[in-house]
């Protein structure tokens, strides 16, 4: 976290508080990249306890977001946060928001993992792999970068979201193909093409926390901006 400049405050008070929130979020994080990890594998292996066990999971993200917002609301009433400081507090706002959203899409992958499939049906699950990988592999990548608020490191995982459209969109012609040559396995199609489409928005969630590090890092709100003015605000060209 040396971008982050948490030992230049005055008050030790205001930088332990701000070490404790992004203690807290780093740790909302890896549990949400354990989720979807272990949704994917229980898609995989047809595991239908690792599933319940992502399920259940989602109850800790859902608490570590309130706790994290009401610390940021308490930082924001006491010490009345401004430049980076201030940004800080509302990235770490905005990123848990996503977070906890990323856990929600990850519960709706797991509950595929619940319902049986027949053996000639297995391979729409298959199919979910690359997708599943490459957002996996995005939001690794993204909350590393925010650990270290690495603004190179966020413009590379915002640039793959177009690869993981890309993918989204692949798939999800290849399972309307399924669909047209056997009707009768649309119900189960259905539940993979939800899947994938979950797995669409975490990709779109990785990309709104990339947004924020580069809005920390260079003080420029990105969002809705063009990929070209986003790389040259990260790379910090005028």
């Amino acid at each position: 976290m040396d971008k982050l400049n948490l030992g230049k405050h005055i008050s030790g008070q205001f930088t332990a508080e701000l070490t404790a929130v992004m203690s807290k979020v780093l740790a909302m994080g890896g549990l949400v990249e354990r989720q979807l990890a272990d949704a994917l594998t229980a898609i995989q292996e047809n595991d239908t306890q690792l599933a319940n066990s992502v399920i259940t999971a989602d109850n800790k993200v859902n608490q570590l977001e309130l706790e994290i917002d009401a610390a940021c609301t308490q930082i924001i009433a006491k010490r009345q946060p401004t430049a980076s400081d201030l940004r800080l507090v509302l990235g770490v706002l905005k990123a848990i928001s996503d977070l906890e959203r990323i856990g929600d899409e990850t519960c709706r992958i797991a509950r595929v993992a619940l319902k049986t499939f027949d053996k000639d049906q297995e391979h729409l699950l298959v199919s979910l792999e690359n997708l599943g990988q490459l957002v996996l592999a995005m939001l690794r990548q993204v909350l590393d970068a925010f650990a270290r608020m690495d603004e190179e490191a966020a413009l590379l995982v915002h640039q793959q979201d177009v690869k993981a459209d890309r993918q989204y969109e692949a798939l999800t012609r290849l399972l309307m193909t399924y669909m047209m040559e056997d009707s009768r396995s649309i119900p189960k199609i259905m539940d993979v093409m939800w899947s994938a489409r979950a797995l669409e928005r975490i990709g779109d969630r990785c990309q709104n926390i990339a947004e924020y590090i580069i809005y920390f890092v260079r003080g420029k709100d990105v969002r809705h901006a063009s990929a070209e003015v986003i790389k040259n605000t990260a790379e910090g060209a005028s």
